[in-house]
């Protein structure tokens, strides 16, 4: 009998609850899904023309619904260009953004794309650089998770004289950062180190008369001021990479690791694309601004330049083979990508 009388009770409970819910009274509600947050670490200042932090934030954010949150850190506010890699691997960001030439020696598979191969776009050195490391898997890699892998445009010179041929190039002081250093002494210059920063001035008081770099700079950091000259010579580019820490990604569920895989190859055209355009403005509006002039070498220069800097590329081989990889294979994987992929994106 009590037990009818109970069952009585919840029966109109339940009803008049359900009344209440129709009327608008009472509602329930399923407790939305938690969002995840990663944080993205870049030494590269916030709108800086390679900048693709930002897009490929946006895309996870936008493929995932809204999921996954990505709180980005650009201009080394996080990490630094040095310790960008090992930041990610001890967790202090979830993923970063580093150029593995900074770290001469530690990542020797990426370093045949940063060799002076003679990439004429970054498109062909992006997809090139994915597909090698994609192929081979390297163990400098093996503590992190790559999602995404790319390159600056083309080096060139910027100068303050005109250096129509390599004989122009003799006895100049050139400013250079890294690989630019070797290049420009084999072709008869004069390497110059120094901060990104300081150049402007050193430019003014002719203590260098030009820089080698991609030519993005020209108007992102205003170098058309300085150097109304540039020759076209894509002697090499330098490679970047996005990574995430190895426990991060494990944690992830399924579907937001499949956005991340599909995103891969895709970011490292965009980019390409995005940087080789970013240079083709930087030269019009340097010429609309400064009148700037772009110079092409000779024939018989273009055919020279491999020959000079071909010793750069042997000592790569003995070094990396030294180690136990490959290195006569993968710099022929690296020659045969650049042919493939600049047949296709001409």
């Amino acid at each position: 009998m009590e037990q009818q009388h109970l069952s009585k009770k919840v029966v109109f409970l339940s009803l008049g609850l359900a009344f209440l819910f129709f009327m608008g009274i009472v509602s329930f509600e399923i407790p939305a899904q938690a969002q995840m947050k990663l944080t993205y670490a870049q030494f590269t200042p916030a709108g800086f023309p390679i900048n693709q932090m930002d897009r490929w934030a946006q895309e996870v954010e936008k493929r995932t619904n809204g999921k996954v949150k990505v709180q980005t850190f650009p201009g080394g506010s996080l990490l630094t260009a040095k310790n960008m890699f090992d930041g990610v691997v001890s967790g202090i960001a979830d993923i970063g953004n580093l150029a593995m030439s900074y770290q001469p020696g530690r990542f020797p598979m990426s370093e045949a794309v940063d060799l002076p191969i003679g990439f004429t776009s970054a498109k062909a050195a992006c997809l090139a650089l994915d597909e090698l490391i994609d192929k081979y898997n390297p163990k400098e890699f093996e503590q992190v998770k790559v999602l995404a892998l790319f390159t600056c445009p083309p080096t060139d010179f910027m100068t303050s004289k005109p250096v129509k041929s390599l004989k122009d190039l003799s006895g100049m002081e050139l400013r250079v950062a890294g690989t630019g250093a070797d290049v420009v002494k084999r072709l008869g210059g004069i390497p110059i180190a120094m901060p990104q920063s300081d150049t402007p001035e050193a430019l003014q008081r002719g203590i260098v008369k030009g820089i080698l770099s991609s030519m993005e700079i020209l108007r992102a950091f205003g170098f058309a001021a300085y150097c109304p000259y540039a020759t076209e010579a894509n002697l090499f580019v330098v490679t970047f990479s996005v990574v995430m820490n190895k426990q991060k990604w494990d944690s992830l569920p399924a579907d937001v690791k499949k956005v991340f895989e599909d995103l891969k190859r895709e970011h490292a055209l965009w980019t390409g694309n995005f940087v080789d355009n970013d240079v083709l403005e930087s030269l019009e509006w340097s010429k609309q601004k400064y009148n700037h002039q772009l110079f092409e070498l000779p024939a018989s220069d273009k055919a020279e330049i491999p020959k000079l800097l071909r010793p750069m590329i042997d000592d790569y081989i003995k070094r990396v083979t030294a180690q136990g990889l490959p290195g006569e294979k993968i710099v022929k994987d690296v020659y045969a990508l650049k042919e493939k992929y600049e047949k296709q994106y001409k």
